[in-house]
């Protein structure tokens, strides 16, 4: 790895991690079979340095569970949490500006916690609602945090929406979310059969606006279905830790099981190339330690 690399790598960082920390199907894998609930966070922030907290959407969580979060994870770990729905699935965004704020607040409680924030927009929230995004997003970032906004409308992917939406988030120093469904629409079968949370077929246009990258990718349950795409972020991603990029990388599949491992993949790729990922210190000691394996 060149010597521009390595002296880059001292300012960026690379996050890798998952869309949840409380998921029952990875006992006896992720955690060992007779993990409490209560015991996820601190089992999953030993393996990763980041989740996307899902759980944020469906309730805004009270400022002593946030404070929970902080003392059960290391120092080096980072929530992403998305904003919740009332917000970002409730009409026009402006009109929920208020409770947008409130909860910027309640996640100002995690600290040096905080990785980034992100609105997920409906697919019905196209280009034309561009002065109500603008606004509520002008809004948001005087809370000095960093944000993040993906669109799902197919407008947004145009070249002029595009264009102009990027620059925005660019002015405002606002990350745009990166979702890649590849693996499991250019695939045989379908394996989102069974998920009542369908991804949107979306192009992938790999664009930084600001000075950290987001990406969510859906991955396949099988592996062969993954790795052409997976390469192909490693390239990106040694190319913004060139650049001096903050990335967090968030794996998700349809069958969640598969997550950690397509994770685990991922990062061998990324080691393989010179570029480590963030690492925790651990604060979890369990009573009998064991070796815990992946599938």
């Amino acid at each position: 790895m060149s010597a521009n690399i390595i002296s880059q790598q001292q300012k960026a960082a690379i996050y890798l991690g998952c869309a949840v920390w409380s998921y029952k199907g990875w006992l006896g894998n992720l955690y060992p079979a007779k993990t409490k609930p209560s015991e996820f966070l601190r089992l999953y922030s030993d393996k990763f340095a980041t989740v996307e907290g899902n759980t944020t959407f469906y309730a805004v969580p009270q400022p002593k569970t946030v404070a929970k979060w902080v003392e059960q994870t290391p120092t080096e770990f980072r929530f992403c949490p998305k904003f919740p729905k009332e917000v970002t699935h409730q009409g026009l965004l402006e009109q929920n500006i208020a409770k947008a704020q409130d909860f910027l607040t309640i996640m100002q409680g995690l600290g040096k916690g905080l990785g980034i924030v992100f609105a997920q927009l409906l697919p019905s929230y196209s280009p034309y609602y561009f002065d109500d995004l603008r606004r509520f997003l002008v809004t948001c970032s005087q809370k000095d945090l960093s944000l993040a906004v993906e669109v799902r409308h197919p407008g947004w992917f145009q070249e002029v929406s595009a264009n102009r939406l990027n620059q925005m988030l660019r002015e405002l120093n606002i990350t745009r979310v990166l979702l890649d469904t590849r693996p499991i629409y250019n695939s045989p079968g379908d394996p989102q059969a069974s998920s009542s949370r369908r991804k949107p077929n979306l192009p992938v246009q790999p664009i930084v606006t600001s000075d950290r990258a987001l990406v969510r990718f859906i991955s396949h349950p099988e592996r062969k279905y993954n790795e052409i795409y997976l390469k192909e972020w490693v390239d990106q991603v040694e190319g913004w830790v060139e650049q001096g990029k903050t990335v967090y990388f968030f794996v998700h599949c349809p069958i969640e099981e598969r997550s950690p491992e397509t994770a685990d993949y991922f990062q061998d790729l990324l080691e393989q190339r010179g570029l480590t990922t963030v690492k925790t210190t651990s604060k979890h000691q369990p009573d009998n330690p064991t070796q815990l394996s992946l599938f």
